[in-house]
């Protein structure tokens, strides 16, 4: 099948995630204020995607109908 808008905005945001996940590991967080932001853009990072998933269905469900 092929790759829907949904699913390229999710891969994007899950590879943006994931490279300020990794940083986050390899100590990118110089001090807590630092480290406090990046792990609130991963869950707001996260967030998205939970919106995306939910729009992603509702289209698949309201193009089904």
């Amino acid at each position: 099948m092929a790759k829907t808008v949904f699913d390229v905005l999710f891969e994007k945001i899950a590879a943006h995630k994931q490279a300020v996940a990794d940083s986050l590991v390899s100590g990118a967080g110089k001090d807590y204020a630092e480290y406090r932001e990046l792990c609130g853009l991963i869950r707001g990072l996260e967030t998205a995607q939970r919106e995306i998933q939910d729009l992603a269905q509702n289209y698949l469900d309201d193009t089904n109908e």
